[in-house]
Order: C-alpha cells, then sequence, then structure tokens
C-alpha cells in the first residue's frame, strides 16, 4: 500500500470515528485515493435514534473534502 493511500486510510478511519455510528464491522480501504467502505454500518446503542443515512451522507461530504480522495465507494449495509 503506497504511503499516501496508507494516510489517506487513517483520515478516513478518524473522520468515521468521529460520527455516532459504529463502524467496527466496517471495512476501510483505500486505493490510488478511491476509497472502499465494505461491511455493516450499524447505530450505536448510545444513539439509537440517529439515521444512518444521514451519517452515510454526512461522512461521505466530509472526505470529498479531503486531500487525496478522488472518489468513495459505498458498499456497505445499513443495520438500523
Amino acid at each position: 500500500m503506497p504511503a499516501n493511500d496508507a494516510e489517506a486510510t487513517r483520515l478516513v478511519r478518524a473522520q468515521i470515528t468521529r460520527r455516532y455510528v459504529d463502524s467496527t464491522m466496517l471495512d476501510v480501504r483505500v486505493m490510488h485515493g478511491v476509497v472502499y467502505l465494505r461491511g455493516v454500518l450499524a447505530k450505536l446503542r448510545s444513539h439509537p435514534d440517529i439515521d444512518l443515512e444521514h451519517e452515510k451522507e454526512v461522512i461521505g461530504h466530509c472526505l470529498r473534502g479531503q486531500h487525496g480522495i478522488r472518489e468513495i465507494i459505498w458498499e456497505a449495509t445499513l443495520r438500523t
């Protein structure tokens, strides 16, 4: 994995952990500036009233503004 992709992967993980979502079953990969999010994105038990679709949009918006990220591909299931 090139250094830029490793740095981008850390950045993506940091952005996701700032949101009120459970990403423990979410696989994050960055290859040549393309972010692949696979697995399951779920609600935190402590925040059962959040809208996962909205959180997904916010995460995507935050990531698109980051240097080195060209595209985001969501292959994640939202578990409500």
